[in-house]
């Protein structure tokens, strides 16, 4: 499992890349792992205000359908419209392909978040 150090991660498998107030999202290699072969990728509305914890879109494999939950509040800037033809990008770099690109509404919300180091030793929790 890949957890790459500077990237900010939530419980539900997404990782938040912080650039300034504004920050890149997608799930986590171990989120990918546990899907499988991802065959579609919902993605949410450009400039959309979305909560911290609520649903931003849906990723579906051959085994799964999961919702994505918006790791911190803010408004989407941009979508990774590349996964729209070919899902699986995902599979291949998690974290170089990004789901969407946001704006962060309140900077202390990434103080809920685990830092890379947190969220290996709750991957491991978990397996």
């Amino acid at each position: 499992m890949k957890v790459v150090s500077g990237l900010y991660y939530t419980k539900d498998h997404e990782w938040v890349k912080v650039e300034g107030n504004e920050a890149y999202v997608g799930i986590t290699d171990f989120a990918q792992h546990a899907l499988g072969s991802i065959v579609y990728v919902e993605l949410p509305e450009v400039d959309t205000e979305v909560e911290g914890e609520e649903s931003f879109g849906t990723i579906e494999s051959v085994k799964a359908a999961s919702d994505m939950l918006m790791p911190v509040s803010g408004t989407i800037l941009a979508v990774n419209e590349d996964l729209e033809n070919d899902p699986s990008l995902v599979n291949s770099d998690p974290y170089e392909n990004w789901i969407m690109k946001i704006s962060i509404a309140n900077m202390a919300d990434l103080d809920e978040l685990m830092n890379a180091e947190e969220y290996e030793v709750f991957c491991n929790e978990e397996a």
